[in-house]
């Protein structure tokens, strides 16, 4: 079932999605050759402590998972496509690092992710992290009312495709609300003009997962949360939590960029 939220709902959405940008901001900057991912944790979870909020990643545990996770941001390093786990790896030149941080305030979720590299940059992962936030930005620009949740779909896939990248299949959006996770799923490849009518109202997070290898063959690790691309080829993920309105889409986790 698909809740469509007030005015009011929305803009308490916005509150808490405003503390998810501030931990991601802050867990970027914080995120030098050398820190490690738990120290990273701790970064993001000052953010929520100071601002009253909870985390709905710590403690969740979904039907795959052997372990309810155990952080606040999930934190996937180079060949890591999502879902991993914060450990004592410490980050090195040239890592690339996609980072997925929710936030619960006033019983209103948010829910967001980025993707950048630290220290020295590949020319190749800069290109497949641009390509990331151009699939996030194409599948934003669709979640407009009278479409359809296949033309997000096809905007995020398309932009993906077109550059060479793989898609892992059975992962993507979803909708926000009370709940990190709610109906509908937006997938990352569609078709347009099928699926769910998009209305004012409904919430979604909205989040492209791109593999350089072309591949969409993907494995859990033995952390039992962790997903690697199974060609060893990095990966990026990119996510914003988005308001379907009648004056067009609203992104209620923005962010400052450094």
């Amino acid at each position: 079932m698909v809740e469509l939220k007030t005015e009011t709902s929305i803009d308490a959405m916005h509150a808490a999605g405003r503390v998810v940008g501030r931990a991601l901001t802050a867990v970027r900057e914080a995120a030098r050759v050398g820190v490690s991912l738990l120290e990273l944790d701790e970064v993001a979870r000052k953010v929520l402590r100071a601002a009253g909020a909870s985390s709905p990643f710590l403690g969740y545990r979904p039907s795959f998972a052997p372990t309810p996770f155990p952080a606040v941001i999930c934190t996937s390093v180079n060949d890591a496509i999502v879902h991993g786990v914060p450990t004592r790896y410490r980050l090195r030149d040239g890592d690339l690092l996609s980072v997925d941080c929710g936030a619960v305030l006033d019983g209103w979720a948010g829910d967001s992710a980025i993707s950048f590299v630290v220290g020295r940059p590949r020319p190749a992962d800069l290109r497949l992290v641009e390509t990331a936030e151009r699939a996030l930005a194409a599948g934003i620009g669709a979640a407009v009312a009278g479409n359809r949740i296949g033309d997000i779909a096809h905007a995020v896939g398309r932009v993906c495709r077109e550059a060479g990248y793989g898609i892992p299949q059975g992962f993507g959006g979803h909708g926000v609300g009370r709940r990190m996770h709610e109906d509908p799923e937006v997938p990352n490849e569609g078709r347009p003009g099928r699926g769910l009518p998009l209305r004012p109202g409904m919430v979604l997070a909205i989040e492209p997962m791109l593999t350089a290898g072309g591949g969409d063959a993907y494995h859990t690790a033995a952390d039992g949360w962790t997903l690697r691309t199974s060609d060893g080829s990095r990966a990026a993920h990119a996510e914003h939590t988005v308001a379907v309105t009648e004056h067009g889409p609203r992104i209620l986790t923005a962010r400052d960029t450094p």
